[in-house]
């Protein structure tokens, strides 16, 4: 595998060299007509010299974009603006308090969505005391319209009540 890999490096430069040179501007292209470079691209590529000789003499190089340098260093030193901590920095502290006054408004919002629930919950309840929904509990009289027993664990609500007054249901088995 590592023996196909000189010959990979070489094709990749060969093909970079190639779409740069075709990609480039003839403005910017230095020495001879783009033609020629790229006939010399292609013919002297397995060797490296044609690739080479357009890198670093084919074509001209300019300073990066709105660079006051060459190399990002430069950039960096000739920019003037000065790093300044989050505490002191005006624009940081006005989107904190944007963000602030954001997140009290959301929660006076859940507060009062929570207020109107708790609310209609209250009336809820209140209606099913006062016999309103017929959804009452059959044992205490209240509510429940029908006159039957509303248990809901399926039994016939038949009293089935010991002597003792308790459920069978609610005594433990007897011991052996």
């Amino acid at each position: 595998m590592l023996r196909y890999l000189p010959f990979l490096l070489v094709l990749a430069l060969w093909i970079y060299a190639f779409i740069d040179c075709v990609n480039t501007p003839e403005s910017q292209v230095r020495g001879l007509p783009k033609v020629v470079w790229v006939l010399i691209i292609l013919l002297f590529g397995e060797v490296l010299i044609g690739p080479i000789a357009w890198l670093a003499a084919g074509k001209q190089r300019q300073p990066a974009a709105g660079g006051a340098g060459g190399t990002p260093a430069e950039w960096h030193r000739n920019r003037g603006t000065k790093w300044v901590a989050p505490d002191d920095n005006p624009e940081f502290l006005r989107s904190l308090r944007e963000e602030n006054k954001k997140d009290e408004a959301l929660l006076k919002d859940w507060e009062a969505d929570l207020r109107r629930r708790e609310e209609d919950l209250r009336r809820k309840e209140t209606g099913a005391a006062d016999g309103g929904t017929g959804t009452g509990d059959g044992a205490s009289g209240k509510g429940g319209g029908t006159g039957k027993d509303s248990r809901t664990d399926g039994t016939d609500g038949a009293d089935t009540t010991d002597k003792s007054g308790k459920d069978p249901e609610d005594t433990p088995p007897a011991a052996s």
